[in-house]
């Protein structure tokens, strides 16, 4: 009787062997991801400090001085220098000096004593929306704090009519590591691991040896699940290296399920490993698996959450996130992660991931099989 998966204690063996002996394999599995997953946990951070800034301060006076020192307070905004005329100051963004200019204009002070309203010119950048963005919302909370502080000294108010008390879950700090993090784990683990099995049939193919496993008695299902199984050995202990990285070098711990997490992670790796597979059986040649490979690479950076949100995206772009793993991988890392879910929270995130992994599979088989015939 013929079993579906004859042959795969003999090819994972065969496999297993292949992958220890390429220390080349393992350098690129392992090195780059690492490096990545390093680069890009510092090197994604919206929390925007020390902006240059440079002043023209045309009053000078006691409380001018203060209000310049009231902006450097704040840690978003760091003064750079000092200029004489609006055209330097404009001079001073347009040359990339300075993010921000900061005008007080001659008559601040004489109005602020009188109870006019004292104008304060700010120019900033907007060639980058983050920087913009980060710079307004701290102007205008400066001008907010100081325009209660004289409103209380003239009318003796002690007490505000309204009052906000917000209070932040999961990330009281908004620190940008513990968001982009495990997004980063995703990203990371997508590049080294289809990677590696998109070149794994291509390479068999290139150097004459398809053929003989072709004519052995191997069942194409047990073919492909042996060459699967172990990069998603490699890929689940890479994976365990990265979240040792992000706990002990990003200080993100990890408050969640660990067995949903590690559940998740497993899947995760075998829907990669089989897209790669995938990509394998079409590829006539590494340079094509190579381009193959970055078609589903790019999409999953940008439409899967892991830096823009999803919700204010064009629908055919929600709809491109939703048929990649990555997206599911993603939202449900944060979850377990930050906010401490478990398997009963995001079970559904599971079984597509799952459904996922095994349609790839299988298609995998099947467009071998087709090939060969």
């Amino acid at each position: 009787m013929r079993t579906p998966f004859r042959g795969f204690t003999a090819i994972l063996y065969k496999e297993f062997l292949v992958v220890l002996r390429d220390p080349l394999t393992l350098f690129f599995m392992f090195f780059p991801p690492l490096v990545e997953m390093i680069a890009f946990g510092y090197a994604l951070d919206n929390d925007v400090k020390h902006m240059a800034m440079v002043v023209l301060n045309e009053d000078r006076t006691t409380e001018s001085r203060q209000m310049v020192e009231r902006f450097v307070n704040t840690q978003t905004f760091r003064v750079v220098g000092e200029v004489q005329s609006v055209s330097e100051l404009a001079a001073a963004i347009r040359q990339g000096k300075a993010y921000v200019g900061l005008q007080i204009p001659p008559d601040f002070t004489r109005n602020l004593r009188a109870g006019h309203t004292a104008h304060v010119q700010m120019l900033i950048d907007g060639s980058s929306s983050t920087i913009a963005g980060s710079a307004l919302n701290t102007a205008i909370g400066v001008a907010f704090r100081e325009s209660l502080l004289h409103f209380e000294a003239q009318t003796g108010l002690r007490e505000l009519p309204v009052e906000v008390r917000p209070q932040i879950l999961y990330n009281p700090a908004m620190r940008s590591p513990n968001f982009f993090v495990p997004g980063v784990i995703g990203v990371v683990l997508q590049i080294a691991t289809t990677f590696a099995t998109a070149m794994s049939l291509v390479r068999e193919r290139e150097r004459g040896t398809l053929e003989q496993l072709l004519v052995s008695p191997l069942s194409r299902w047990g073919l492909m699940l042996g060459k699967l199984v172990p990069y998603l050995c490699i890929g689940n202990f890479m994976a365990a290296v990265l979240y040792a990285i992000m706990a002990w070098v990003f200080d993100v711990p990890i408050t969640g399920s660990l067995p949903t997490l590690a559940l998740a992670t497993v899947i995760y790796v075998f829907c990669l490993l089989s897209l790669g597979l995938l990509i394998s059986t079409r590829a006539a040649n590494q340079m094509q698996a190579l381009q193959m490979t970055m078609m589903f690479i790019l999409p999953s950076v940008f439409f899967s959450g892991f830096i823009f949100p999803r919700e204010t995206m064009p629908w055919i772009f929600w709809a491109i996130g939703a048929c990649l793993p990555t997206t599911y991988f993603i939202e449900l890392a944060r979850a377990i992660i930050l906010r401490g879910a478990d398997m009963a929270d995001f079970w559904q995130h599971l079984v597509i991931m799952a459904g996922m992994g095994a349609a790839l599979f299988a298609l995998c088989v099947l467009r071998f099989r087709q090939k060969v015939g």
